[in-house]
């Protein structure tokens, strides 16, 4: 089998809405597997890069000192109770399987172990990020086709 022929499986696998076809002959053996099995892979979007918002008020800052560190305390203790998704990977976050689609999770949503919240776009190949947890979204930390590094937070979900 030659590198058309590969070529034209994988054209084929991908029109053909299954998620893997495993090819096998006395010489030679393929397994070609599709990430969203059927769904529209490719995405209209532009990769969007934003930088983070430069802090210009700082008098009302230096009004509360104090209370400034008591409210991050507090936030932080809030947070510590939550379980968070993070990212197995460098790529691009999508909230949906494809534009046309709606999204796998909202805040308040209950997800549970290995349930879909998430596709993360890398090299071409889009890769479907389940959850180890069960509970509820309490809080998305990504913004929709966004750039995420590896280990970053993407999810906050309630346990209890």
């Amino acid at each position: 089998m030659d590198i058309k022929d590969i070529q034209n499986l994988i054209k084929f696998v991908s029109k053909a809405e299954v998620s893997e076809v495993k090819y096998k002959t006395k010489d030679f053996e393929i397994t070609i597997k599709t990430p969203l099995a059927g769904s529209e892979v490719a995405y209209a979007q532009p990769a969007v890069y934003h930088t983070a918002p430069q802090q210009v008020a700082a008098a009302p800052q230096a009004a509360t000192p104090a209370a400034a560190p008591a409210e991050k305390a507090e936030a932080a203790s809030e947070d510590s109770k939550y379980v968070t998704i993070k990212s197995p990977m460098i790529g691009t976050f999508y909230r949906k399987p494809s534009p046309d689609k709606d999204v796998f999770v909202n805040v308040g949503d209950e997800v549970s172990n290995g349930k879909v919240v998430c596709v993360i776009e890398a090299m071409k190949l889009f890769n479907q990020i389940e959850s180890e947890v069960s509970g509820k979204i309490v809080k998305i930390l990504v913004d929709d086709a966004t750039p995420v590094e590896y280990d970053q937070p993407l999810f906050l979900v309630d346990p209890s």
